[in-house]
């Protein structure tokens, strides 16, 4: 049983919490953003219970999406499905659990953040599935991961202000796709052998100067984010920040070697987090 539990929760990456630090930034962002400050404890937890079950969704399905590719990637070959640990009927049944727990935890929101949750399943579900088909796959992890944005809003205010609540995701979609290429360019030779795509691969090498030029472009809407919310100094300090780490991550991948570039994509929990911390202060003050 001990084994079965320490299968599972590896399928589910419980065992690497950066995947759920990136997805719950950005809800955060926007739970702060939407309340004018600390949103009610009860929506916070059903925001933060939600985000670690659908991205364990995402990450099961994910690896049952790539059962036939990851044991021939050197980072993947071990994880659970690959290793022949865990079945494909197994992972599907965890992922449905997995989402329908998502969803009764949902379901003490309003209406309005209801119904924008069901669109979340269909994201979670379909992005392992985009690589095949496009070279851009990270867009479609950037729409799945700024989904709880317009979701937050709804659950505080009812509906969603589409024009703050936008340039939010438009943020969001614009960092997750930069530091997801971080990701991929660790991932690149293998994913060339194989033949599956990413925005490394499309990328080619211009691929540090398209991040770069993403990260900037993120920053600078969340800065007009901050414009529009007429935030104050210590929000921009906490951009600041974020750009700090992003200028090390340019730095980390400037070879593009392989753990580099992965070491860069687990940095941007530091900007997620320098961005959040610059709302908590600058509500306090």
């Amino acid at each position: 049983m001990l084994t079965r539990l320490h299968d599972y929760a590896h399928l589910t990456r419980l065992n690497k919490p950066i995947g759920i630090w990136l997805l719950l930034w950005p809800t955060l962002w926007a739970l702060w953003l939407a309340a004018g400050g600390m949103p009610p404890p009860d929506l916070l937890a059903v925001f933060v219970l939600g985000t670690v079950l659908m991205r364990s969704a995402g990450c099961v399905i994910n690896d049952y999406a790539d059962r036939k590719f990851d044991p021939h990637v050197e980072r993947t070959k071990h994880r659970p499905i690959a290793a022949g640990r865990v079945s494909p009927r197994e992972a599907l049944a965890l992922f449905v659990v997995l989402c329908l727990a998502a969803l009764l935890i949902a379901a003490r929101l309003n209406a309005a953040a209801l119904w924008l949750s069901l669109p979340a399943v269909l994201l979670a579900a379909s992005y392992p599935f985009a690589k095949r088909f496009h070279s851009l796959p990270q867009a479609h992890l950037g729409i799945a991961f700024s989904w709880g944005i317009p979701m937050a809003y709804a659950a505080v205010r009812g509906s969603v202000p589409w024009r703050e609540a936008g340039l939010l995701m438009a943020a969001n979609l614009c960092w997750v796709i930069a530091y997801d290429t971080w990701y991929a360019m660790s991932d690149r030779e293998d994913d060339l052998k194989i033949g599956v795509k990413s925005s490394a691969i499309l990328f080619g090498s211009y691929d540090r100067l398209i991040v770069g030029l993403l990260q900037l472009a993120a920053l600078t809407l969340l800065l007009l984010v901050g414009l529009w919310s007429r935030r104050g100094p210590a929000y921009e300090l906490g951009l600041l920040a974020a750009a700090g780490f992003a200028a090390y991550q340019q730095w980390l991948a400037r070879k593009r070697e392989r753990e580099p570039c992965f070491r860069a994509f687990l940095n941007n929990n530091g900007f997620g987090a320098a961005v959040f911390i610059g709302l908590l202060l600058d509500f306090a003050l």
